[in-house]
C-alpha cells in the first residue's frame, strides 16, 4: 500500500494570448495569489512542484521559481515549457522525466482550503480526482468530469501516460478514464477558489488571507504525542498516546494548523543520529495522515550543553525553554501569536510558550485527548 503522503505536484499554467500577467501570479494580500495555493499543499506533505506552462516569458519563468520566497517550507520548483498553443497533454509529456509514480496535479487557477488527508486517504491506488460536495456536478458516482482541469485536483499515476500522446487532449483523455472504470472520484466537504479574472482576484484578497492565517495548535512529541520513554529515536520505540490520533484527525478537520516542536538531546547524547531522527518523523507524520490529520510543519533541537558529542554541545536558542522553535514557525507561516497555543508536559514547554508570546495548556495528568475534548484549545 502506498504512503498516504503525497509529495510532488504539478501545476498548470495557463498563459494569456496577448502580452498580460497571469491572474494566479498577481498579488494577492502580501503573495501572489499561486502562492497562498502552494502554501495549503504544503501542509499536507507537497515538497515538489512542477509547472507545465505555454511560454517563453523569461519573467513568468522567474516569478514561477520566486514563489518558493513565498512558501514556508523548503520546496523544489521545476518549470516545464511547451511551445505556444500546446496541449497540457504535451507538456505533461515533457514533464515525465521529473515525475515520481504518484503526483497530484491542478490548474494554478484553483485554491482548495480543507483538509485534503481523507483523499489522499482513500486514493492510495489509481487515478483520482477530487471534486467539492458543493459543486453541481458533483454526486457519490461522478457519470462526468467537469469541462475543466479548474473544478478539481487529481491524483495520478504514471500510468496515465498509456493513454496520452503529445496531441491528446487531456480532459477527453481523463473522461474517457473514467468512463472505462480508470479515474475515480472523491467528494470533499472543502472549498474550492477558482480565480478567472483580476475582479475574482480582488474578491480573493478580501476572502483567504484572513481564513488561511489558520489558529495554530503546537504540540511538544515526547509525553504528549508519544509515551516518554527517554530518548524516542525509532519507530520500535515510539508507543503513541490514547486518543492522541483522533485528536490530531480532529484539529485538522476543524482548521487548525499543527505543529511540532521537541528537543531532541538523545542525539547529542549519541543514542540516534539526525537522520534517524527524520526517518521516525516521516513515519510519524504519514501515521498521522493515515489516521485522518496532518502535521504542517515541524521543529526539533539536537543540541545540549552538556552534550557528551561535541558538535552538539552548546546553549541553544531552540532548545526549550528558549522559544527559538517557536518564533521559527510563527515567522515561516505568518501566524498571529495571539491564535496560537502550546500543549506541553514539561515546565520548559511553559517556559517556551511564554517567551514566544502565545498561550500554552499542561498536559498531565489529563492527556492531549482530554484537554482537547474540554475545549481547551478554544481559547484562542
Amino acid at each position: 500500500m502506498n504512503s498516504v503522503t503525497v509529495c510532488q505536484c504539478v501545476i498548470s499554467l495557463e498563459t494569456p494570448d496577448v502580452p498580460a500577467w497571469p491572474v494566479p501570479l498577481m498579488p494577492c494580500d502580501d503573495r501572489p495569489f499561486l502562492a497562498w495555493g502552494m502554501r495549503e499543499l504544503q501542509r499536507f506533505g507537497v515538497e515538489e512542484f512542477i509547472f507545465l506552462t505555454r511560454t517563453s516569458s523569461p519573467e513568468i519563468v522567474c516569478a514561477l521559481e520566486s514563489l518558493a520566497d513565498h512558501l514556508p517550507r523548503l520546496v523544489k520548483i521545476t518549470v516545464c515549457n511547451a511551445p505556444a498553443g500546446s496541449e497540457v497533454a504535451e507538456t505533461l509529456c515533457q514533464s515525465r522525466p521529473h515525475l515520481r509514480q504518484r503526483f497530484l496535479m491542478c490548474s494554478a487557477h484553483i485554491l482548495f482550503s480543507g483538509n485534503l488527508v481523507p483523499f489522499l486517504s482513500v486514493a492510495r491506488q489509481g487515478n483520482w480526482c477530487l471534486l467539492c460536495s458543493n459543486d453541481e456536478t458533483a454526486c457519490p458516482e461522478v457519470k462526468d468530469l467537469p469541462d475543466s482541469m479548474k473544478t478539481g485536483i487529481y491524483l495520478l499515476e504514471t500510468s496515465i501516460f498509456d493513454h496520452l500522446t503529445d496531441s491528446s487532449c487531456l480532459g477527453d483523455i481523463l473522461s474517457s478514464m473514467q468512463q472505462t472504470g480508470n479515474l475515480h472520484s472523491y467528494l470533499s466537504d472543502g472549498t474550492f477558489y477558482d480565480i478567472d479574472t483580476v475582479h475574482d482576484l480582488a474578491q480573493a484578497a478580501d476572502i483567504l488571507p484572513p481564513l488561511l492565517r489558520r489558529p495554530a495548535v503546537f504540540l511538544d512529541r515526547d509525553g504528549v504525542i508519544n509515551r516518554d520513554f527517554g530518548w524516542v529515536g525509532t519507530p520500535d520505540r515510539f508507543e503513541w498516546e490514547p486518543g492522541v490520533l483522533e485528536t490530531i484527525a480532529g484539529l485538522t478537520q476543524d482548521g487548525y494548523h499543527l505543529f511540532i516542536v521537541t528537543n531532541q538531546s538523545g542525539i547529542a547524547r549519541g543514542f540516534y543520529s539526525e537522520a534517524d531522527l527524520q526517518a521516525l518523523m516521516t513515519w510519524v507524520v504519514d501515521m498521522i495522515r493515515s489516521h485522518g490529520g496532518t502535521i504542517d510543519d515541524w521543529r526539533y533541537c539536537p543540541m545540549h550543553p552538556e552534550a557528551p558529542l561535541p558538535q552538539y554541545r552548546a546553549i541553544s536558542e531552540n532548545r526549550k525553554p528558549a522559544p527559538g522553535m517557536i518564533l521559527d514557525l510563527i515567522q515561516a507561516w505568518s501566524l498571529d501569536p495571539d491564535r496560537c497555543v502550546l500543549f506541553g508536559d514539561q515546565p520548559s514547554d511553559m517556559q517556551a510558550a511564554a517567551a514566544a508570546g502565545i498561550q500554552s495548556v499542561p498536559v498531565g495528568p489529563s492527556s492531549l485527548f482530554q484537554l482537547v475534548a474540554e475545549g481547551h484549545h478554544l481559547k484562542i
